[in-house]
C-alpha cells in the first residue's frame, strides 16, 4: 500500500499493446506498416525494401531518394495534396508523428507516434493529407529512402509545409 500523498498523485499507465503484441492504437486512415525483416546468413543481411507482390498499393515504383537526418533533427510538418510518401527506415532510430488532415476520414484529427529503427525496418505508406513528420532520437545519423508515388516536380512540388511548433498539430519533438 502506498502512502495517501502518493496513491492520489499517481496514474495508471494505459494499455498500449495487446498480449500478442499488437499496438492497441487504430492507425490513420490509409497510414500502412509493413515490417520488413532481414534475411541473414553468415555473409551479413539482406532486406527487401519494396516488392509489388507485397499488394502494399497500387502505384507503381516511379522515384526513389534517400534522406539522411543528423542525430536531433527534426524534419516537418509536410503534406502532400497529390502523392503518397512510401518510407523505408533504412538506419537508425526515428520516432514519426503523423496528423490526419483528410477532410473526409474517419481518423480526421488524429495523431500516430511511433518509433522504428534498424532493428525494426519499416515501410510505411503515407497517405495524401498526412502531415508527417520525423526525428532522428539515436545517437548517430539516420536513413530513410522515400519511394513515393509520383515523382518529384522541381518546378511545381507538391510539397506543403507547417512550422514544426503550430497551433494546429498537437504534438511537441521536444518531449521525450
Amino acid at each position: 500500500m502506498l502512502n495517501p500523498e502518493f496513491e492520489s498523485a499517481i496514474r495508471q499507465d494505459p494499455q498500449t499493446v495487446t498480449p500478442s503484441g499488437q499496438k492497441v492504437q487504430p492507425l490513420i486512415d490509409g497510414l500502412i506498416i509493413r515490417h520488413c525483416p532481414p534475411l541473414e546468413d553468415h555473409r551479413g543481411e539482406l532486406i527487401e525494401v519494396f516488392n509489388p507482390d507485397w499488394a502494399f498499393d497500387d502505384a507503381p515504383l516511379v522515384y526513389a531518394y534517400q534522406v539522411v537526418l543528423r542525430p536531433r533533427s527534426v524534419r516537418a510538418w509536410v503534406v502532400h495534396k497529390h502523392q503518397e510518401d512510401r518510407m523505408f527506415t533504412s538506419a537508425g532510430v526515428m520516432r514519426w508523428a503523423f496528423f490526419d488532415a483528410q477532410m473526409d476520414s474517419s481518423t480526421q484529427g488524429q495523431l500516430n507516434v511511433m518509433t522504428i529503427s534498424e532493428r525494426n525496418r519499416t515501410l510505411i505508406r503515407i497517405p495524401r493529407g498526412v502531415f508527417h513528420g520525423v526525428q532522428n532520437v539515436g545517437t548517430g545519423d539516420a536513413i530513410m529512402f522515400n519511394l513515393p508515388t509520383v515523382p518529384y516536380n522541381h518546378a511545381n512540388p507538391d510539397k506543403y509545409r507547417l512550422p514544426v511548433k503550430n497551433d494546429l498539430i498537437p504534438f511537441d519533438f521536444n518531449l521525450p
